[in-house]
């Protein structure tokens, strides 16, 4: 047997001269990844997941700020715009009223006047509505005054709906004079209330909120007013019927949130209740440093006493951001923005629009509106409040400019009216995502906790007052001017874009306290310069 031979061997007779075998060339390792060439591919995936970790952290902040929102900004935006579709059934009602009462037809004259008060009422009731916010929140706090006006909405849609049962126009009067006290009041609580319970982080989107909730409220009502829904002869006292709800909703759901905890450590001095609200807010964590904080930004200002109106505006330290707050409300009044809607209709029709269409071409600008408010509120934390209210107003201005050349030669060319279309869905746009927003966030902000109740009285006092002067004198304004009316407002963007690059602090990311001295650099500056000795004319030296 022969013997067992190694695996791969050959008998010594059949080998031959071994070929040596190439030597293969080790394979060398993959190199390893550039982390920094990975980070742009990573950084989405990082973004998105922080993000989403936030909101749930916060989740129980953002409910808050969503029931808040549908029962306060909502409503008011939702007031504004609903009455439009059905404003000619309503002048029918009432000349059907006078027709039962008195057996003839209502005089032009009158009906106009009726009709001016159901428009008007609105404003003068904002008015009040503002005006007492200041003295109820400061008594009974935000969620209790919130709570105890739902039930405003409710009567005024309960007033509508039986007006044409019952035959009283008046019933229109007064539901409108509860609709704008309700909107008076609920934008203030709103504004105060979020900006109060918003951390620094989320500050200018939790602030940007309350435009937002407007421009929904307005967009909803212009849906709930077409004749599919409630635009109709019959159906139009119904209107109402939805802010009603929404109301019931908001009364359920808000007594399971907290009380501000500024308003119950500064006001209550209910320093365990304050951090409960925070952590019941912004999650569990410690909250001590947000709270000496609080102490230490109301210390600086009246050693924790209440202020009022009057107070207010005696007070020196507060001067510059009083006048600030002014004059955003009023550039944002000012803006052109009721011009472009007041020429919407005239636009869209010249664009070859049927007339029975152009409702639903109003809703597509409610949405743009709403889209844009709700980018505005994505960008405002990344690139300021400043950036966005310059940019904004100078890209508005361009627009202004171009709309008035479209609509002066809206006949020359057949496709000069899709232009003045575009340019309007262009203005929106800017408007909703730049000054609308960041105007109101840069207001909210720039006060402590003491001054911010009676400051937003005042901004009502402006806002509501500015509103019914404009409604007043701006169809004057159209008549004599046309569509160069829009020069005019072209000018007050060009001048308050240059203050406001000047004047105003961007508040992203500081506390009161620094934006408080940057308020207070701009005092100091103005006295430097008040305080500048004047060179001595003619002054003769001699030498001893």
């Amino acid at each position: 047997m022969a013997p067992l031979q190694p695996l791969h061997t050959f008998p010594a007779s059949e080998r031959t001269t071994a070929v040596p075998c190439p030597r293969r060339r080790a394979r060398s390792p993959p190199p390893a990844p550039n982390l920094f060439l990975m980070v742009p591919l990573l950084a989405p995936a990082i973004t998105i997941n922080s993000m989403s970790s936030e909101l749930v952290h916060y989740r129980k902040l953002f409910l808050m700020i969503f029931v808040l929102g549908i029962g306060g900004t909502f409503q008011y935006g939702y007031y504004m715009s609903v009455m439009n579709s059905p404003s000619p059934f309503i002048k029918q009602f009432i000349n059907d009223t006078w027709i039962r009462r008195y057996g003839t037809s209502i005089p032009d004259a009158s009906l106009t006047l009726i009709w001016s008060m159901v428009v008007s009422v609105f404003s003068i009731g904002g008015l009040i509505g503002s005006t007492a916010s200041g003295h109820l929140t400061g008594k009974f706090g935000k969620k209790k005054c919130q709570l105890c006006i739902t039930v405003l909405p409710l009567v005024s849609a309960l007033l509508m709906g039986l007006s044409i049962t019952v035959g009283h126009f008046e019933m229109l009067v007064a539901a409108r004079f509860l609709c704008g006290f309700y909107s008076g009041l609920g934008i203030n609580i709103h504004a105060q209330y979020v900006g109060e319970t918003a951390p620094r982080k989320f500050r200018g989107f939790i602030n940007t909120t309350g435009p937002m909730f407007v421009t929904l409220g307005k967009f909803c009502g212009q849906i709930v007013g077409l004749r599919e829904i409630f635009g109709t002869e019959f159906l139009w006292p119904q209107v109402l019927l939805i802010s009603g709800i929404i109301s019931i909703v908001q009364l359920v759901a808000l007594p399971f949130f907290p009380e501000s905890p500024p308003y119950l450590l500064l006001v209550q001095g209910d320093k365990e209740g304050c951090q409960k609200a925070l952590k019941q807010l912004w999650g569990d964590r410690d909250h001590q440093p947000v709270i000496d904080e609080m102490i230490k930004e109301q210390n600086t200002q009246m050693k924790g006493k209440s202020m009022g109106v009057l107070e207010l505006l005696r007070d020196h330290s507060n001067r510059n951001q009083l006048l600030t707050m002014i004059g955003l409300i009023l550039s944002l009044q000012l803006s052109g923005a009721n011009a472009i809607y007041f020429y919407a209709y005239d636009v869209f029709r010249e664009a070859g629009f049927p007339e029975d269409r152009i409702a639903y071409v109003s809703v597509g600008v409610g949405l743009f509106e709403f889209i844009s408010t709700m980018i505005c509120s994505l960008l405002i934390d990344r690139f300021g409040r400043k950036v966005l209210m310059l940019g904004g107003y100078s890209l508005m201005a361009l627009t202004l400019g171009l709309l008035t050349v479209t609509l002066s030669m809206q006949k020359a060319f057949y496709w000069m009216p899709y232009c003045s279309v575009g340019l309007t869905f262009t203005f929106i746009f800017l408007y909703g995502a730049g000054p609308a927003g960041a105007s109101i966030a840069t207001c909210v902000e720039i006060f402590a906790q003491a001054p911010r109740v009676p400051a937003f009285v005042i901004s009502g006092i402006f806002s509501w007052g500015g509103l019914y002067i404009l409604g007043m004198i701006f169809p004057y304004i159209v008549e004599t001017l046309q569509h160069f009316c829009f020069l005019l407002f072209l000018m007050v963007i060009v001048t308050s874009g240059t203050l406001i690059y000047f004047i105003i602090p961007e508040t992203k990311g500081k506390s009161i306290t620094e934006i408080s001295q940057e308020f207070n650099k701009l005092t100091c500056r103005r006295k430097k310069m008040e305080a500048k000795p004047a060179a001595p004319e003619g002054v003769l030296c001699s030498r001893l």
